[in-house]
């Protein structure tokens, strides 16, 4: 019988492998117990729903000849939006993301070139995220830590990528679709945010367009109106459990 002799070395490398071993499998009898299968952090669609937080959403990656007006009216109404800007955008208009975050405006990564994320590697949509990450953080002197997905598109290596850089990928609850053409009239745009989809905790999603701006007024009166606050995605989020499931269509 031939004996097999075991330095320290490589018992300590054995040890270790079956520690890991073990530890993988008592994970992966957590997750079969529980009927849930370890994945990456799921998308946020709505903050929790016993606080009457509402928060508005702006998609940037155009539109600069309408957010001076856009701004106006928040300015106006004392509504704080959070803003997604794609770094492409933040290099064409430095002033005006700096003067989104002056107005005290939350802003969050849109990615940089707003790209199709679920036809692109996990490895493509890091370094995407990372280059829009880059300028906002110059321009700006924080690093945004919510993430807003191009199209809304949320595949796997989408969301492997804004995990491994620590950011929530946000969505939305109420889309105004105004990105439609011929632009829809503004009773259609506010009764999409105000209608059955408003509720506590609501992301109402929007884009600098003109249609858009006109009708903002009365969505924000509409909102008050029925009892609910506007505030950023993050402050809302802080109040409570985000909600990870989409809202009904």
């Amino acid at each position: 019988m031939q004996v097999v002799y075991f330095n320290k070395k490589k018992i300590k490398v054995i040890v270790l492998g079956a520690v890991i071993l073990l530890a993988a499998i008592i994970l992966f009898s957590h997750f079969a117990s529980s009927g849930k299968t370890p994945v990456v952090a799921e998308p946020i669609y709505q903050g929790a729903d016993d606080k009457n937080l509402v928060a508005i959403t702006v998609n940037v990656d155009w539109g600069e000849d309408v957010l001076p007006e856009m701004l106006s009216v928040l300015k106006e109404k004392d509504v704080k939006a959070t803003f997604f800007i794609t770094g492409r955008f933040a290099e064409k208009f430095p002033d005006l993301v700096k003067t989104i975050a002056a107005d005290g405006h939350e802003i969050g990564s849109h990615g940089y070139s707003h790209p199709h994320h679920d036809q692109i590697s996990t490895e493509d949509n890091l370094k995407d995220i990372l280059k829009g990450e880059s300028i906002l953080q110059s321009l700006t002197g924080k690093k945004p830590l919510l993430f807003a997905p191009a199209y809304g598109e949320h595949g796997k290596t989408c969301l492997e990528a804004a995990e491994q850089n620590g950011n929530k990928v946000i969505l939305w609850t109420a889309d105004t679709i105004d990105w439609q053409n011929p632009p829809p009239d503004q009773a259609t745009l506010v009764q999409r945010v105000t209608g059955d989809k408003l509720h506590n905790g609501t992301i109402i999603l929007m884009h600098p367009k003109a249609h858009t701006v006109q009708a903002l007024p009365q969505m924000i009166d509409a909102i008050r109106e029925k009892g609910y606050t506007l505030s950023t995605v993050s402050y809302m989020l802080e109040q409570g459990a985000a909600q990870g499931e989409q809202a009904n269509e």
